[in-house]
């Protein structure tokens, strides 16, 4: 069975949750605290060097990390992924968009908030830089769904998914979404589709 590695308040874990949950396919997660340096062991790193979770260990014992390139990977062959390639390299367009202009600030904004007696360097710039950096990523969100429901084509992909694994928490970093209308119906799309879990089911 697969093994995911994983710890339950992420929403990169969350990303491959829900993906593998709404694909039906059956999988053992195994809980990390990140807070206390549990992804960091000897034994972890030896297999996974990056130290982070999510990770995946495969039925035959391959060994995957970063959250967009697993559901990348669960996702071929299947309505989560389009078949026509100009909309594959759309998807890999907004999870590039989601890992260097989105999840930098919206999701790093809500871990900080959550986790105020954790010391990090970037506490001094979270009003000043990150959360209007994540207040930018959702105005182009934004202005790609005001047209359209879905992130690429007529259909819900992983591009979705991992767009939809931070912002519908960003509330919990002290972003307001009242101003974003076309993601907030978004989001109430995504939680309607077939088997959607919570981030909060494990």
């Amino acid at each position: 069975m697969i093994r995911l590695y994983d710890y339950l308040p992420s929403g990169n874990g969350y990303k491959v949750r829900l993906l593998l949950t709404q694909l039906a396919v059956p999988f053992e997660r195994i809980e990390l605290n990140i807070i206390k340096g549990e992804t960091r062991t000897p034994e972890f790193l030896r297999k996974f060097p990056n130290g982070r979770i999510p990770a995946v260990e495969l039925d035959d014992g391959k060994l995957l990390f970063e959250s967009n390139a697993i559901i990348s990977y669960f996702a071929v062959g299947t309505p989560f992924l389009p078949a026509d390639s100009f909309q594959r390299a759309q998807v890999l367009q907004w999870l590039f968009f989601e890992q260097y202009s989105h999840e930098p600030y919206i999701a790093s904004v809500r871990y900080l908030v959550i986790h105020p007696d954790v010391q990090d360097p970037r506490r001094p710039i979270l009003d000043t830089l990150m959360r209007p950096r994540g207040y930018d990523a959702l105005r182009v969100m934004e202005g790609h769904l005001k047209s359209r429901e879905w992130f690429v084509g007529e259909r819900y992909s992983v591009a979705d998914i991992a767009l939809y694994a931070y912002t519908h928490v960003a509330t919990e970093g002290g972003f307001d979404l009242a101003g974003y209308p076309a993601v907030r119906a978004w989001l109430e799309r995504v939680k309607s589709q077939p088997r959607h879990i919570p981030i909060t089911q494990g």
